[in-house]
């Protein structure tokens, strides 16, 4: 009987052990992809420039669709009467007779969309490392649903409405201000104007100076920056109020993307990312 139980004991299968080190492994490639890295400021630059170029390269090969853009304009034209804020061709015609004016803001329309949000993520890099990339998420995702809008929903912007009688700004005066008019127009899918990335991407640059610029001065211009661009995109008949709309509930999902991934807000993130030591080896008894 002794014999029977210690062969029966010795002939059952050892259950192999749990691959602790693997998981363990796994869940802490997750957490440094998780966790603040310092940039590399090579890899940043061919980052947002490849990015910039798949995004431009997706937003002009959606099918422009006109027809359907066009009956899109007349809705939302529709809707915003009903909400009693269809004011875009009042502020186009306004704005429009101070040609001083006019012309800035088709310049404005036309560089600062680029030139102040690289500012922003250069100073980001430079004086927040910490925060710097989980910003750039921010960023990147708010891009990057955009083109979601772009593809199931294109619009016809308000100067090209059929008897909308709003003011093409740039052909009138003859400025270079905007990708879809004149020679440029070729260039660039006229009917991507929902949702308006220049409220998406102003927006989150004012946010950002606004959270971390430590000078008065600077978060008072953070705030203005947003403000600034909407007045713009409306005076030059770009876009409807209710396109800002659509750039600002981007922004909301590129946020709470960085959120769910980093476990924070980017500017509530520490400024500067610590400095890693290698763990050293236990020494051999």
């Amino acid at each position: 009987m002794g014999e029977t139980t210690v062969t029966t004991l010795e002939g059952q299968d050892r259950a192999a052990p749990r691959p602790v080190a693997e998981d363990r492994a796994g869940e802490g490639f997750l957490h440094r992809l998780r966790t603040p890295r310092r940039p590399r400021f090579w890899f940043e630059i061919l980052l947002i420039a490849a990015s910039y170029w798949t995004y431009s390269l997706i937003r002009n090969a959606v099918p422009e669709q006109r027809g359907k853009a066009l009956r899109n304009a007349d809705w939302i034209w529709r809707t915003e009467h009903q909400l009693g804020i269809a004011v875009e061709q009042s502020v186009n015609h306004a704005v429009n007779s101070a040609t001083w004016l006019i012309i800035g803001m088709n310049y404005y329309y036309a560089t600062l969309h680029f030139v102040v949000t690289l500012t922003v993520l250069v100073w980001l890099y430079r004086s927040h490392p910490g925060r710097y990339a989980a910003a750039r998420l921010a960023l990147f995702a708010t891009t990057a649903v955009a083109l979601v809008g772009y593809y199931f929903f294109p619009l016809a912007p308000p100067r090209l409405m059929n008897g909308g009688h709003f003011v093409d700004t740039v052909v009138v005066h003859h400025t270079w201000g905007s990708m879809a008019s004149g020679d440029l127009k070729h260039m660039s899918n006229q009917y991507a104007a929902m949702p308006s990335m220049h409220i998406g991407w102003s927006l989150w640059c004012g946010l950002t100076v606004f959270a971390l610029a430590s000078a008065p001065w600077a978060r008072v211009l953070g705030l203005l920056y947003p403000a600034a661009t909407l007045l713009v995109i409306v005076s030059t008949a770009n876009h409807f109020w209710l396109d800002a709309v659509g750039g600002m509930l981007c922004l909301a999902f590129g946020y709470t993307l960085a959120r769910l991934w980093y476990g924070a807000l980017p500017h509530t993130l520490p400024r500067r990312v610590p400095e890693t030591h290698p763990t050293p080896l236990p020494s051999k008894p």
